[in-house]
């Protein structure tokens, strides 16, 4: 199965350009083939092709369906960028893949990254969502100070995963469940913070304290930046299915 993204499909009943390219010079679809749609906040679309353009692929609408998430509540990973931005890109992908529905990418004291390409960013999200199948297109956030999120993050239950050791933490997975056992997460918002390389600094974790963020393990060992969003994604979303 394919999937194609097309974000204004009800109003335009065209794909975007580079999906349109993508549909008609890569894949060769022609006048007549059905194609499966998504606007990347839930809805799935058939839809035969009427012009096959490779800037702006006409369709008829043939029929739609709402698709279920596979988990409940939303998962939102605020996460310092990698030096290497690789690093990044793959966690973006993997949490994608998962079923992450947000990510804020924070800018931090001891963050080697100061600057990103969004656009790239997008289409790294973009293909993993396609990839897996998923009718819900993750948002991105702009590169956002650690300390402004922290101060304004609205999320139900907040976390933070910090390796200063002289700090009580609980696991993750105990913590999520915990929530459960205690309350109705069918619509809350789940955010953990993951800092660089070189962890959040003292008065950054601090800060999330006293804003209302409960410190965290994610395992017994120390993990990369990249992986602890991973594993923090997992976590949620495997207890919340």
């Amino acid at each position: 199965m394919e999937l194609f993204y097309a974000p204004d499909i009800l109003s335009t009943h065209c794909l975007p350009e580079e999906e349109s390219a993508h549909c008609v010079r890569v894949l060769r679809h022609t006048a007549g083939d059905v194609l499966t749609v998504t606007d990347g906040l839930g809805m799935l679309y058939e839809a035969r092709i009427l012009n096959p353009h490779p800037k702006h692929c006409e369709l008829e609408i043939l029929s739609s369906s709402k698709q279920s998430k596979h988990h409940r509540g939303m998962v939102h990973i605020a996460i310092a960028p990698t030096k290497n931005i690789d690093r990044l890109e793959w966690a973006l992908e993997k949490c994608t893949e998962i079923g992450a529905d947000r990510f804020t990418p924070l800018l931090c004291r001891f963050s080697e990254r100061k600057n990103l390409r969004q656009d790239r960013l997008e289409k790294v999200i973009l293909s993993a969502a396609k990839q897996s199948l998923t009718a819900y297109l993750p948002q991105l956030d702009t590169l956002t100070e650690c300390s402004d999120f922290i101060r304004s993050c609205s999320a139900d239950y907040k976390f933070i995963a910090h390796c200063y050791k002289e700090s009580e933490r609980v696991l993750l997975r105990d913590a999520i469940n915990a929530i459960r056992s205690n309350s109705d997460i069918e619509n809350a918002t789940f955010c953990v913070l993951i800092g660089p390389e070189g962890d959040f600094s003292p008065e950054e974790v601090q800060l999330a304290l006293q804003n209302g963020f409960q410190p965290v393990l994610l395992g017994n060992a120390r993990l990369r930046t990249e992986t602890a969003g991973v594993v923090a994604c997992h976590t949620i979303v495997c207890l919340n299915d």
